[in-house]
């Protein structure tokens, strides 16, 4: 199933898309939020959409997509994990993952603006392929790992690098940023996928192609990664793990490029749907 969350920001409703089209679940009577994904949520849904198909309404096409899920408890972020992305910011290949996090008041829908913070000169791309945890995971071993995804979904990683790389400290800082993590279109369920480690995936600036890459070129693949990161923290239904991005990123042009107010980013992965961000400048909240 692909599984989307639809309708004004905060008072999302939830859908699937089948056929290409969208249709509306709410009657499921369920977000997809921590508590869906413990409770085998997914296999509960398509037993709800078997039996009600014909009785679920079609949504407008047109509509505002939020996040295709609610906001987890986390999202981890995978540093450095393209070889080829590594070699262009000149950096040496990992020997362990290097594990950032994103705020998760970072998270928006997959087409809702990018707003560039206040006092940035270097916000910049990075579309990732993120993976969704399906149940609590701990010390989980390696060939078990995959037991614990319930799904994929396009994610584009927004950076401000001089926050992240010359501010001191973590990268955090850089990655937290509000609207810094759009996601989606669409949460796809593992079978929807039939080889996660062979994906193409590109991302635009302005209809000019900055990013083509595949899941192939991933230092650290996706059983790793959960794995790994469960020997460290508890990973949560619902939890969001991003697996990092290819060469392309603004960072890596001599000289830089970075986004600035009227561009137009757009991004896709194989069988993961592309997504669409216009970049604004941040304007003073008053009242």
């Amino acid at each position: 199933m692909k599984l989307i969350r639809f309708g004004s920001a905060g008072q999302e409703k939830t859908g699937i898309v089948i056929d290409q089209l969208l249709y509306d679940t709410s009657s499921f009577g369920e977000d997809y939020n921590e508590v869906f994904f413990e409770t085998d949520g997914i296999k509960r849904l398509s037993a709800f959409v078997a039996s009600n198909k014909d009785n679920l309404p079609v949504i407008d096409p047109n509509v505002r997509l939020g996040s295709p899920f609610a906001r987890p408890t986390k999202i981890v972020c995978i540093g450095l994990n393209y070889a080829k992305h590594a070699k262009e910011t000149n950096a040496a290949i990992p020997r362990e993952p290097i594990i950032f996090f994103k705020s998760t008041s970072a998270l928006t829908g997959p087409n809702d603006n990018i707003v560039i913070p206040k006092d940035s000169i270097k916000t910049d791309w990075e579309v990732e392929l993120a993976f969704v945890i399906g149940k609590k995971a701990s010390y989980v071993k390696e060939e078990h790992a995959l037991d614990y995804v319930a799904g994929y979904c396009l994610h584009n990683d927004v950076s401000e690098r001089e926050f992240q790389l010359e501010r001191g400290g973590t990268w955090d800082k850089g990655k937290g940023c509000d609207t810094f993590a759009p996601m989606g279109p669409w949460l796809a369920t593992k079978d929807e996928i039939d080889d996660v480690d062979n994906l193409r995936l590109w991302l635009s600036v302005n209809g000019k192609i900055m990013q083509f890459g595949n899941t192939d070129d991933l230092i650290f693949g996706i059983p790793k990664l959960v794995s790994y990161l469960s020997q460290f923290m508890t990973l949560l239904p619902g939890d969001v793990i991003s697996t990092g991005t290819p060469h392309g990123v603004g960072l890596g042009f001599t000289p830089p490029v970075f986004l600035k107010p009227g561009d137009v980013v757009e991004l896709g992965i194989d069988g993961l749907g592309v997504s669409k961000q216009h970049v604004v400048a941040y304007q003073q909240e008053t009242g």
